[in-house]
C-alpha cells in the first residue's frame, strides 16, 4: 500500500491556452478512497490518467509512496486501473481475463489460479469463470474488470467512471459493493466521477475541480456542511443549493420580507469589499414553512393575519415518499428566483398554490457575490 502525493502537477495539452489540470496539490492517505468529481471537462480523468502515466507531467510532481513515479511509464508504477468500459478480451474466459496480467508477467499458473479464485470469491464471481464476458450482464463484466486489477495487489486502484455504463439500480448496488471492496482490501484508490451523489456515498474524502483548478477537498460531510466557495455549494448536493443574490441590512440580510441574521464577520467582510450584496446559499431541507402550512419538523406556526417568510409559487412537487421537493418560483428584492424546498410527503402542497418559507437560523451559507469565496465561518 502507498500513499499519493500530487505536488504542483499540471498538464497542458499541445496547442491549448490554458492548463487542464493547473497546479494540483492532494495528498492521499494510504488506504484512503479518494474521489475526483465536477462537470465534463474540469480535469478530473487528465488527473487520474498523470496518475497512470497514461498523460504527460508539464510540471510539477507525482509520487506514490517515496517514489517520484513523474516520468516512469504505466507499467513500472505498481498501478491497477479500472476503466468506464471494462476493456475485456471477448474470446477469452473470465478467469482468463481476470489473470491475463499475471500471465504476461510470468507467474506460475497454479498461483494465478489461486488468486483469480480468491478475487472472484470475494466479487462472487466463482460461478462464473468458466464464461466468455458476452455471457454476462454489464453488471458481472465490471466486477470482472474489477477482479483483474485485485489479482495484481497493486499499491493503487484507479478508477475512472467505472459505474457509467450501468442502470441506475444496479449503480448504486455496485457503488455500494465498490466501497465495501476498497475499506476490506485498503487498497489506496483513486476515483473519478461526475455524479457527486456518488462521490459523496463513496469517498473518505472528495476533491472538487473546476476548469482544471482544485476548489475543495475534503470529507463528504465538511463539504456538505461548509463548501468553499459558491461554485462547490451549487455543485455538492442534490436537489442543488439555493443561491440567492440579497442585500445586506442591519441585523443580517434582507430575504423578501424576512431578516436573515448572518454572523457578523461575513456582513462585515462584505462591507469592506464594498459589497451591497451577498450570495446566501440555504439547502432544500433548511427552510421552515411558515403561517401555518406544514412541511417539515422545522415547521413554524404563526398567529393568524402575521405576513412572514418569502412566497413562493409552487410549479413542481416531485413526491419521493418520505419526502417531497418543491419546485417554486420566489419575487427575492424585486427579482425572480428559483426555489427548492422540502417538505414533508405526507403533506405536500398543490401546484399551483403559494407557500411562505424563510431560511432557518444558523443553516444558512454566505458568499462573497463577486468572488464567489465563503464568508461565514
Amino acid at each position: 500500500m502507498a500513499t499519493v502525493t500530487y505536488d504542483k502537477a499540471t498538464r497542458v495539452y499541445p496547442g491549448a491556452e490554458t492548463p487542464a489540470v493547473d497546479q494540483l496539490e492532494i495528498g492521499i492517505e494510504d488506504g484512503e478512497f479518494l474521489v475526483l468529481v465536477g462537470p465534463s471537462g474540469c480535469g478530473k480523468s487528465t488527473s487520474l490518467r498523470m496518475l497512470a502515466g497514461l498523460e504527460d507531467v508539464n510540471e510539477g510532481n507525482i509520487r506514490i509512496g517515496d517514489r517520484d513515479v513523474t516520468h516512469l511509464p504505466p507499467k513500472d508504477r505498481d498501478i491497477a486501473m479500472v476503466f468506464q468500459n471494462y476493456a475485456l478480451y471477448p474470446h477469452m474466459s473470465v478467469a482468463d481475463n481476470m489473470g491475463f496480467a499475471l500471465k504476461i508477467a510470468g507467474v506460475p499458473k497454479a498461483d494465478i489460479r489461486k488468486k483469480v479464485e480468491d478475487a472472484a470469491k470475494i466479487l462472487d464471481l466463482t460461478q462464473y469463470l468458466d464464461r466468455k464476458p458476452k455471457a454476462l450482464s454489464g453488471g458481472q463484466r465490471q466486477r470482472v474488470a474489477m477482479g483483474r486489477a485485485i489479482v495484481r495487489e497493486p499499491q493503487v486502484f484507479l478508477m475512472d467512471e467505472p459505474l457509467s455504463n450501468l442502470d441506475a439500480k444496479l449503480r448504486v448496488q455496485t457503488r455500494t459493493q465498490i466501497a465495501g471492496l476498497q475499506r476490506r482490501l485498503g487498497i489506496t484508490t483513486v476515483y473519478v466521477t461526475h455524479d457527486q451523489v456518488e462521490a459523496m456515498t463513496m469517498g473518505d474524502r472528495v476533491a472538487v475541480l473546476k476548469d482544471g483548478l482544485l476548489q475543495q477537498v475534503d470529507s463528504p460531510r465538511h463539504m456538505y456542511d461548509r463548501p468553499a466557495n459558491l461554485f462547490v455549494a451549487g455543485f455538492i448536493g442534490s436537489p442543488a443549493m439555493n443561491l440567492v443574490e440579497v442585500p445586506i441590512t442591519d441585523g443580517g440580510v434582507k430575504f423578501g420580507n424576512s431578516v436573515v441574521p448572518v454572523e457578523r464577520d461575513a456582513v462585515k467582510a462584505a462591507a469592506d469589499k464594498g459589497d451591497k450584496t451577498v450570495t446566501v446559499g440555504v439547502r432544500p431541507e433548511h427552510f421552515d414553512l411558515v403561517n401555518g402550512e406544514s412541511g417539515g419538523d422545522g415547521d413554524k406556526k404563526l398567529s393568524k393575519g402575521e405576513h412572514a417568510g418569502v412566497p413562493v409559487t409552487v410549479n413542481v412537487v416531485e413526491e419521493l415518499g418520505a419526502d417531497g421537493y418543491v419546485y417554486g418560483t420566489a419575487d427575492i428584492g424585486g427579482e425572480k428566483s428559483d426555489l427548492v424546498v422540502r417538505v414533508s410527503g405526507r403533506s405536500v402542497p398543490e401546484k399551483g398554490t403559494t407557500i411562505h418559507v424563510v431560511p432557518r437560523a444558523g443553516e444558512s451559507h454566505v458568499f462573497a457575490t463577486s468572488s464567489g469565496e465563503r464568508l461565514s465561518d
